[in-house]
């Protein structure tokens, strides 16, 4: 699987969380955290699937998704640990660190698997 299939869906969970805690709270942490982050997810997604419509690999963008993966994990998991709620903090946490996981092993073994090109 690549990795824009995966990153594409959650830059937009990500950005949603962080409008819909701005809307239901106010909060501007969420709104500049989760928008913040999604939307460089959302980039890093399109760096992704357009490198790899020219038939390359783009290790700028699997470095941005991995970076920000991390630190949502950490922040996420920080939050989740001093207040023991689930929703968001628990659940951002644990699918960051699975897309974290899932980003190192791209990096691991060199990105996205290019088809060979048919004549």
């Amino acid at each position: 699987m690549h990795d824009f299939c995966f990153t594409i869906p959650y830059g937009l969970a990500v950005l949603a969380g962080g409008v819909l805690g701005y809307l239901k709270r106010g909060s501007t942490a969420s709104l500049a955290g989760g928008a913040g982050s999604g939307l460089v997810l959302l980039l890093a997604g399109y760096l992704s699937l357009q490198a790899f419509h020219k038939r390359r690999n783009s290790f700028l963008a699997l470095a941005l998704e991995t970076l920000c993966s991390i630190g949502l994990t950490y922040v996420m998991g920080q939050r989740y640990l001093e207040t023991s709620k689930i929703m968001p903090a628990g659940v951002v946490a644990a699918l960051s660190a699975v897309m974290s996981l899932f980003y190192l092993y791209k990096i691991a073994t060199g990105g996205n698997h290019i088809p060979a090109k048919s004549e």
